[in-house]
């Protein structure tokens, strides 16, 4: 019987990113289906969130997303450019975002065809891997293919329906908070959220007590 989670992400995200190939690892391995639910980051929901954070969160934040990449062999380096537009020193959040609306709402039209975790992996190993101008060329385009998805439809459907995937991806939101949690990445399965990259062996553990199976090979 396979079982079925819901993974809120974001684009912008590091841990969210470090999280994704290892629940697709393990999606590949075990009878799981989890849904991606993308949210739009805090710097869009909540753009004072940096500015009021502790000095040191910042630094830290940095010092650690390196280290679990290392820990876990995953490619990583700092966005070039970063999803969202940011002024580092003032930690302000500019108006005009080109980059993470469009981000989004393909990683949510990439859901509805039920491939939005390929997807946001695909895209994330490109914007935290170290591609540099990877909204440029065929950088998307090739993530998108490996996902076995259509970049050009995709971004039609993101320009035409974007008002429905705002409204989805808000609900997405919603269903984060009424699951249990507010940050991503967060995992939410059979009403328990398990928020962090550092949760996924306790995630497994949980869904093997729930009957989880190795796929068929």
């Amino acid at each position: 019987m396979t079982l079925h989670a819901d993974l809120y992400f974001s684009f912008r995200s590091p841990y969210s990113y470090l999280a994704l190939g290892r629940y697709r690892a393990i999606a590949e391995e075990w009878d799981i289906d989890f849904a991606l639910r993308p949210v739009y980051p805090l710097a869009i929901r909540e753009p004072a969130f940096f500015e009021r954070n502790h000095p040191n969160w910042l630094r830290y934040t940095f010092t650690d997303m390196f280290r679990v990449a290392q820990f876990y062999g995953i490619p990583f380096g700092p966005p070039r450019p970063d999803p969202i537009v940011q002024n580092v020193m003032t930690r302000q959040i500019a108006e005009e975002q080109p980059y993470i609306y469009r981000l989004t709402r393909l990683g949510q039209a990439a859901a509805r065809r039920g491939k939005g975790l390929a997807f946001a992996h695909e895209a994330g190993k490109l914007i935290w891997g170290g591609a540099e101008n990877w909204h440029e060329g065929d950088h998307l385009a090739g993530a998108a293919m490996r996902a076995g998805l259509d970049l050009s439809e995709l971004d039609a459907e993101a320009i035409a329906d974007a008002e429905a995937l705002d409204a989805e991806i808000h609900a997405n939101q919603a269903a984060l908070e009424a699951g249990g949690h507010w940050g991503v990445p967060t995992l939410v399965f059979d009403g328990e959220p398990f928020f962090g990259q550092d949760r996924i062996e306790m995630v497994l553990w949980r869904m093997q007590q729930k009957g989880l199976e190795k796929r068929s090979a």
